[in-house]
């Protein structure tokens, strides 16, 4: 069977399973990233985030990664949220509105991956959910998913930039997808709007400087610069997403296993603060929540 029918194969499963789009892009070096991401952890912008220091050359070469490797799929999945929390409530990324995603999407591959081998043949790869080090938005940009915005989301057009990414890196070769062109233009409103001006340039995020970066992954207290900049972020930040006008295309999504959680939905800032850690445990034990953890959303509750 030609190649392209292995693709339209893929892309077909692909969308019977729940991922919006699908893309495909030949397994190589990735040279115009590399020095980019190299200056990017030379100049400190992962902050204590030091895991992004590790596996330099994998994120790089996805054959090192995964040897053998010919191809990566690249998988976009809606998450946008048809409700949105009480207005009142400290912000969470709407990424984090219901089950933590690594579980439905880690399923969903593994269910593609078995279609692909009933269909198409014994084929052997991986699959990756934002947990391994691939530079998830370089490939789909690659496999013409999109293009990397000004604050260095994967764009789509006419559809916006609230999707996961994910992969699967394979050892057959497949018909890649062409590029697509940016079509930022001039705007500049995700810069602008950055309550902690992270974005220091068009495509580059100081990570050190993210409100998602300080509600998450910063395990230590809060620089006192910082403090009163979170513009109501409890975790996460979704800023310089809301404000892209690409995103006014943005649809909602209807994957029962990701529907928001009615007790987050419906939570105000005295019910967060009052919340003991066994209820927060049982309340949100499969949520994305749990990155940050009970200490971690109290530590947040203290900056409002």
């Amino acid at each position: 069977m030609p190649s392209e029918n292995y693709s339209a194969i893929i892309k077909r499963e692909s969308k019977r399973l729940g991922f919006d789009f699908c893309g495909i892009s030949q397994a190589a070096f990735l040279e115009d990233e590399a020095s980019h991401f190299e200056k990017w952890l030379q100049q400190g912008m992962n902050g204590k985030m030091q895991y992004m220091e590790n596996y330099f050359d994998m994120r790089l070469d996805p054959r090192i990664l995964v040897p053998g490797a010919k191809s990566v799929i690249s998988l976009m999945f809606n998450y946008y949220p048809e409700e949105k929390q009480n207005a009142a409530a400290p912000k969470v990324s709407k990424y984090a509105y219901g089950k933590d995603y690594h579980f439905v999407i880690k399923d969903k591959l593994k269910e593609l991956m078995h279609a692909m081998n009933e269909q198409i043949g014994e084929i052997h790869g991986r699959a990756f959910v934002d947990s391994a080090p691939v530079l998830e938005r370089a490939w789909a940009a690659k496999s013409g998913l999109g293009w990397i915005g000004k604050n260095a989301q994967l764009l789509r057009p006419q559809n916006g930039s609230f999707f996961f990414l994910a992969e699967l890196i394979v050892d057959i070769e497949l018909d890649a997808d062409a590029p697509i062109k940016d079509y930022c233009g001039s705007c500049t409103r995700c810069i602008d709007a950055c309550p902690t001006q992270a974005i220091v340039g068009p495509k580059i995020v100081d990570g050190s400087k993210c409100i998602s970066y300080f509600t998450i992954e910063l395990k230590e207290a809060m620089p006192l610069e910082m403090q009163d900049k979170l513009d109501g972020w409890m975790f996460g930040c979704d800023v310089c997403q809301d404000v892209c006008p690409w995103n006014s295309f943005s649809h909602t999504h209807t994957t029962k296993e990701m529907q928001p959680n009615p007790e987050l939905l419906n939570m105000n800032k005295k019910d967060w603060e009052e919340i003991t850690e066994d209820v927060f445990k049982n309340t949100f034990k499969d949520s994305p929540l749990q990155r940050a953890g009970y200490e971690g959303i109290k530590r947040n509750l203290n900056y409002f």
